[in-house]
């Protein structure tokens, strides 16, 4: 059975951080319908006044973010003690967990343009170990299709596998197609899969899907992505609902109003991190 949109969604402008400008596509009005994945914010500029004040040290509790630049960079720093950067086309990973600070610095570039994702983390592994991994491009496999290609961000295609996150399953690619191409993915039919539309319109049966679109898909084995005339590039994520309460105050999402009140008293009272490196040491 072809899967079809059940849902579309277009961000709106709004600014985060310290002051950088940004489409927020997904956020507390989806949760249930695009369950697992909480948020999902789009960058795309060539302006680096909309973004290079950054994203100053701050706490989560409960997510993992998944963060691809296409183009552009982003420097992190956390808790854990890890300094990094990824540039483009690269993805930086990070759970979370029990808790976590940390702070994303974005350099100017030319051109910035990705998304970064939240993906809820099950009730059982709200307070886990938090880790943090970079994947770089020469970690993310390019596989070529009729008409495009595929990065495999995560997860797996076919015979291909990418990086795996330690709790949620994601199959996470990015699909390029060149102007009047179509490509189908096979997908197993209760897995909870939404695309998005990073760059150029695309169809999936009959409905139109603009560019900087969320579009959350029916079950099915089979999803179909036709484009237009214009070279398009596609996020496609697939994963596995998780059907559990959500309490979501800020950067921290928890199952129960209680478990947010002990977070903030955690913030409160300096006991948020469990593990803290300190950077003056």
């Amino acid at each position: 059975m072809e899967r079809k949109v059940i849902d579309k969604v277009q961000g709106f402008r709004t600014r985060d951080g310290a002051g950088v400008s940004l489409v927020r596509v997904l956020g507390h009005d989806t949760v249930k319908d695009f369950d697992p994945i909480l948020m999902l914010d789009s960058f795309d500029s060539t302006n680096p006044d909309d973004y290079t004040a950054g994203f100053p040290m701050h706490p989560h509790r409960g997510i993992e973010t998944i963060t691809y630049l296409y183009k552009g960079r982003m420097v992190h720093r956390d808790t854990l003690g890890n300094e990094d950067g990824i540039g483009d086309g690269e993805v930086q990973w990070m759970c979370a967990g029990s808790g976590i600070e940390h702070e994303e610095m974005i350099p100017p570039a030319d051109r910035m343009i990705g998304v970064q994702l939240w993906l809820n983390l099950p009730a059982k592994d709200k307070m886990s170990h938090p880790t943090y991994r970079n994947i770089k491009k020469d970690e993310i496999e390019e596989i070529q299709i009729d008409g495009g290609f595929i990065r495999l961000i995560a997860g797996n295609y076919k015979e291909h596998s990418g990086f795996k996150g330690d709790h949620l399953p994601l199959d996470y690619y990015d699909i390029h197609l060149e102007p009047n191409k179509e490509f189908t993915i096979e997908t197993p039919n209760d897995k909870s899969v939404m695309i998005f539309t990073l760059a150029g319109d695309v169809y999936v049966g009959d409905e139109h899907i603009e560019e900087k679109t969320a579009a959350k898909l029916s079950n099915g084995d089979s999803l179909t992505i036709k484009n237009n005339d214009k070279y398009s590039q596609v996020l496609f994520m697939s994963s596995d609902k998780l059907e559990e309460s959500v309490a979501w105050a800020g950067p921290i999402v928890m199952n129960t109003t209680k478990e947010i009140q002990e977070a903030y008293a955690d913030l409160r009272n300096d006991t948020f991190v469990k593990e803290k490196i300190d950077f003056n040491a």
